[in-house]
């Protein structure tokens, strides 16, 4: 219960100081999103939150506008990037756009989710926002551990920062970081909290 309130009043003060930090980024990244592709400036997708309640998460919209139904047409690829965890590299993916590869190596790109931040959907720190897709894949992919995992990493909010993003981010496999995230769940500890947020500006400028 301490833990949980602290952690609240941590994550509302945190939140609406870097609303206001991040000032000149609401400004001029909507303007170059517009100039650099056709397309929203937000990107919102549904993720699994606490306890497994679905929410929708912020970004700036990294991707060509009709990537959600790039896939139907190259299903190849999809198989790819289901295999290596969900992911594939900025050069693989073709639905980048040329501004969209600046954004995810600096990280800009996530800075929105200080917006669900600050209504409760995410915390500062916690496990990564996993889509209910992954969920499905990894039941079928893993061992019947992954399910306990899974439902370990549940009981908190999933954070803009967190475990998997300080120990390799998109290099850690995904079964690693549902266990990292499931650990981190289990903690629930403050100090992990701060170190984690004061390891976070040197993971992202180690992208660069």
């Amino acid at each position: 219960m301490f833990y949980d309130l602290v952690k609240r009043s941590i994550d509302l003060a945190a939140s609406l100081i870097l609303i206001v930090l991040f000032l000149p980024v609401w400004v001029i990244i909507p303007l170059l999103i517009k100039l650099d592709s056709k397309g929203p400036i937000l990107f919102l997708q549904k993720r699994v939150g606490k306890k497994g309640k679905p929410f929708t998460i912020f970004k700036f919209r990294t991707m060509r506008a009709d990537a959600e139904d790039y896939w139907k047409k190259h299903p190849e690829l999809y198989e790819k990037y289901k295999k290596l965890s969900w992911k594939l590299t900025l050069e693989e993916d073709p639905r980048i756009t040329r501004l969209g590869k600046v954004l995810r190596q600096t990280s800009i790109d996530e800075f929105p989710q200080v917006f669900n931040i600050l209504l409760g959907t995410m915390s500062l720190v916690g496990p990564r926002p996993i889509r209910q897709v992954e969920i499905k894949d990894a039941v079928t992919r893993y061992d019947n551990n992954i399910n306990r995992y899974i439902k370990q990493s549940l009981l908190v909010k999933p954070g803009l920062t967190g475990p998997w993003q300080v120990s390799g981010r998109n290099d850690v496999p995904w079964e690693a970081r549902i266990k990292m995230d499931a650990q981190y769940a289990s903690n629930k500890s403050l100090l992990e909290d701060i170190l984690i947020i004061l390891r976070t500006p040197l993971a992202m400028i180690s992208k660069w």
